[in-house]
């Protein structure tokens, strides 16, 4: 291949889908000339599969990446057409915001976004090498023969490596959505070493909206009063398009299993492992055949489009069959695809290989983001996109890696997840993984990350002032609520009629509002509201705080406790064999992971506590050495 000098950046981002924007606006807002290459410019921040952002565990993913400064939050809420605050009727952990995007409108507003940012070029080629020198990655070469020279190189390649559409017996290589592939650029990262696997995802059919009865489905509509994604927005609301629910019948069931040798991935045909919490309909089928029937939910892609989605469907059984399968359920007896579902298989890395900062291990500069690293969904794409910016950015300073612990982020837990356990299938985020939810709650994400992206440089002044004064109205809020009192004459006729017991003693406010029955609503009715204006979020804190205090005084003990273990750091390159007392499976597994810390060793699959005692016995024995060294 010819090749010539086709620029000097700082960061060369591989890809442009809702990891790699993420990762070329960081690095670009933090002052770092960045290159972005994409195959298509049609597929920045592309939504080839659920038209929706957001949804549980994965709404708190969003806000989060907003309250470092990333795009994600700000870009959905200005395209949104439908806005659902998930799981209210339980308690504010598991809180999660979802709404449904106008996917054109997504795709156009992030391609405007990179397109005014002006320390951002973009380029449609195919990266299809890196350079190196030794193990020190220094740029990228593409198939159009530029040579593009950078002091970090950021992968986000999604799903399309050796990408490989699966629709039955048909099977051909192909992106998502009819786009191309990357055919070379695999073979060039297992020459550097990197241990890549194949994991597949699946898609349902896209149906004309004409062609639904939506008059027998349940109609889905959106929150009355919608709850920004951004923390610099509060008043979005809109009209907004209703989602419908309907399900699969027994000759739904039928259909798929007189023909589940014919899908490709019970065929053989697909032998690559798919995502657990998104199975196909062929999956369900099999793996609950107790159930007579399954949700549906249809779903519009845009405003200007009368393509709908049909959520909880997806398959890799052919075309034919298809058109069979999706006419037996209720309302689309008549339905016409417009687009198939299909299933798509793709090489991705194994990310043990990954340091907790997104950096190859042993290969540097070389940083990595979103399905490439084994994950699913939008959200966990972006946040690790935004993360690995970041940390290129922070290499190229001279600076310390940004880290986020499991007690400080949802996408600290999704880090530490992909990088000390791995991952046998696409990995998604979901509350339960995440042990300290209650204080992690999506409510009070700008509170806890906010002056950490502000501190790293992401966040800029406007944000940050905002943040500042939200967290100043919050604390003079609680000063009076705690000083401010009712009297049972103000409030018992009141709490009658709640079927409430009255209160035999004045209260303070704050003492008042901790009772289950009682709403900041409720305190505004009986004239003790704040007579300064405050926001509804000021008004949420105090309520989440006040109510669950004693929980989340309990939580921060746990994390105190968790911290003592995460701030005793180990050294990177450490050599286990040297330490007696290890088993020898712990030795192999820490020297594979390198764990930065006791705690993220002692959660490594293979590592006993006995293994994480020893560890402390020689830390201690590491100490008293360099404190007799220095004559202490």
């Amino acid at each position: 291949m010819i090749k010539f000098e086709a620029g000097k950046y700082d960061v060369v981002v591989v890809g442009a889908g809702h990891a790699g924007c993420e990762a070329a606006l960081a690095t670009a807002r933090m002052g770092h000339k960045t290159l972005i290459i994409t195959m298509s410019l049609d597929s920045i921040a592309l939504m080839p599969c659920n038209p929706s952002i957001g949804g549980t565990g994965k709404g708190q993913l969003v806000k989060e990446i907003d309250a470092l400064g990333g795009q994600m939050g700000i870009n959905i809420d200005k395209t949104y057409i439908q806005s659902r605050m998930l799981n209210t009727a339980k308690g504010p952990a598991v809180h999660s915001l979802r709404t449904q995007a106008d996917k054109f409108k997504y795709h156009q507003e992030m391609k405007k976004t990179l397109e005014n940012e002006p320390n951002l070029d973009i380029v449609m080629d195919e990266v299809v090498e890196l350079t190196h020198e030794g193990n020190v990655v220094t740029g990228v070469i593409t198939k159009l023969g530029c040579q593009y020279n950078s002091k970090a190189v950021i992968l986000a390649t999604g799903v399309y490596l050796n990408s490989k559409i699966y629709m039955g017996e048909v099977s051909f290589y192909e992106g998502p959505n009819a786009l191309g592939y990357s055919k070379y650029l695999t073979d060039n990262l297992v020459e550097l070493g990197l241990r890549m696997r194949r994991f597949k995802t699946g898609t349902p059919a896209r149906v004309h909206k004409d062609s639904i009865d939506f008059s027998v489905m349940d109609i889905q509509e959106g929150d009355k009063k919608v709850t920004p994604f951004s923390f610099m927005n509060e008043n979005i609301e809109k009209n907004q398009e209703p989602c419908y629910l309907t399900r699969t019948t027994e000759e739904t069931h039928k259909v798929i299993l007189d023909n589940i040798n014919r899908s490709a991935m019970y065929s053989g045909k697909i032998d690559s492992t798919g995502p657990r919490y998104c199975p196909s309909i062929e999956d369900k089928i099999v793996r609950f055949n107790d159930k007579p029937s399954h949700q549906i939910f249809i779903e519009p892609e845009g405003l200007n489009t009368k393509e709908m989605y049909i959520q909880g469907i997806s398959t890799s059984l052919p075309y034919e069959i298809q058109q069979q399968m999706y006419k037996t359920v209720k309302g689309l007896e008549n339905c016409k695809i417009m687009r198939p579902a299909y299933a798509i298989e793709y090489d991705c890395v194994d990310p043990t290989q990954l340091k907790i900062s997104l950096e190859i291990k042993g290969v540097e500069n070389l940083f990595s983001a979103g399905q490439f690293n084994g994950t699913s969904g939008y959200e966990e794409a972006a946040a690790q996109g935004l993360i690995a910016g970041i940390n290129a950015a922070l290499k190229i300073q001279g600076k310390d890696p940004f880290i986020l612990d499991r007690s400080e982020a949802y996408i600290g837990v999704l880090l530490d997840d992909l990088v000390t356990k791995g991952t046998n299938e696409p990995y998604r985020m979901l509350t339960s993984r995440a042990e300290y939810r209650l204080y992690l709650r999506q409510d009070n994400a700008d509170m806890r990350l906010t002056q950490k992206g502000y501190d790293i440089g992401l966040v800029k002044e406007d944000r940050y002032s905002r943040f500042l004064n939200k967290k100043s109205d919050v604390e003079k809020e609680f000063e009076r609520l705690k000083t401010e009192r009712v009297t049972p004459k103000e409030v018992n006729h009141l709490l009658e009629e709640l079927n409430a017991s009255p209160i035999k003693v004045g209260l303070s406010l704050y003492e008042f509002l901790k009772r289950p029955e009682v709403t900041y609503d409720l305190i505004e009715a009986i004239g003790k509201g704040s007579k300064e204006e405050i926001s509804d979020e000021v008004k949420e804190q105090c309520v989440v705080i006040t109510k669950y205090e004693g929980y989340i005084e309990k939580q921060l003990k746990q994390i105190d406790q968790f911290k003592k273990l995460e701030n005793k750091k180990l050294d990177e390159k450490l050599d286990y064999s040297s330490i007696d007392g290890l088993r020898l499976e712990a030795r192999q597994k820490l020297d594979e992971i390198k764990p930065i810390s006791i705690g993220q060793a002692s959660r490594i699959s293979g590592v006993s506590p006995a293994d994480i005692s020893v560890l402390l016995i020689y830390l201690e024995q590491m100490r008293r050495t360099r404190g007799g060294n220095n004559g202490k």
